[in-house]
């Protein structure tokens, strides 16, 4: 009897316990995915590659630079910069 629980618990621990009719990809998934198209890989300021290091926030969303003064730059006027941003566009 020990040994048959001890069977059945390994099968549920391998197998885990779910329901066929569950959905391939788990909404957290998707939303990843939708965020990756709108990831931002290149400075608003000079067109350069990101360093994720140096960002500022501006309405609520993190924007990212290639140095200290793009940074800046961008601070002074982000409104002239917004429409090279993908995590702005809509």
């Amino acid at each position: 009897m020990l040994a048959a629980i001890a069977g059945l618990t390994a099968v549920i621990t391998l197998f885990g316990c779910r329901k066929k009719s569950e959905p391939a990809a788990p909404v957290e998934v998707k939303e990843q995915v939708a965020s990756a198209v709108t990831e931002q890989t290149t400075c608003p300021v000079m067109g350069g590659a990101i360093n994720t290091s140096i960002f500022t926030e501006y309405k609520g969303k993190k924007v990212y630079f290639c140095c200290p003064s793009c940074k800046d730059e961008f601070e002074k006027d982000p409104e002239k910069y917004v429409s090279k941003l993908p995590q702005f566009q809509k």
